[in-house]
């Protein structure tokens, strides 16, 4: 009986240690740099198209730059916010009008605006895969967060046939 709960207990160990093991390695998508070029570039086409000057920023599933394109006379500060708004979404996987928003009308999510990094103006979309979040665009420079997040929509939509 006793050799028999200990053969028990070796084999749960065993399958144990070979589930753990199996959990070691992930496969994640992620954002390529063709696919991030592309990517800023609609962004930044659409809102020079309705006579927006901006910067479209588009980072990977962890927030790290991948591509970067600045529209004609659009303003310094444009750089660094839509890094900002890109790495915000990425991070929190949703868009940072949402969270703006929320954070607006939720004062438990007040403290969203703390974190360091985040930067909470509309302008920032994740870009998924399904329900996977690979990356995300930020845009910083036309007259309003709203406008920048049609423009990073718009973006993305002209590149959804590649995010399969």
């Amino acid at each position: 009986m006793h050799n028999r709960l200990a053969s028990a207990a070796a084999l749960t160990l065993s399958l144990i240690a070979t589930a753990a093991s199996a959990e070691g390695v992930r496969t994640e998508k992620n954002m390529s740099l063709d696919l991030a070029n592309q990517i800023a570039a609609q962004t930044v086409a659409t809102c020079t198209a309705n006579g927006y000057n901006v910067t479209a920023t588009v980072v990977d599933r962890a927030g790290s730059v991948r591509a970067v394109q600045r529209a004609d006379n659009a303003g310094p500060h444009t750089l660094e916010a839509s890094r900002l708004k890109a790495y915000t979404s990425a991070s929190a996987k949703n868009t940072t009008l949402a969270m703006m928003e929320g954070a607006q009308k939720n004062p438990a999510a007040a403290n969203l605006v703390n974190i360091p990094g985040y930067l909470l103006l509309g302008g920032g979309v994740p870009v998924k895969v399904g329900n996977e979040v690979i990356g995300a665009v930020g845009v910083g420079g036309a007259p309003g967060g709203h406008l920048d997040e049609q423009c990073a929509v718009a973006g993305i939509a002209k590149v959804q046939d590649l995010l399969k």
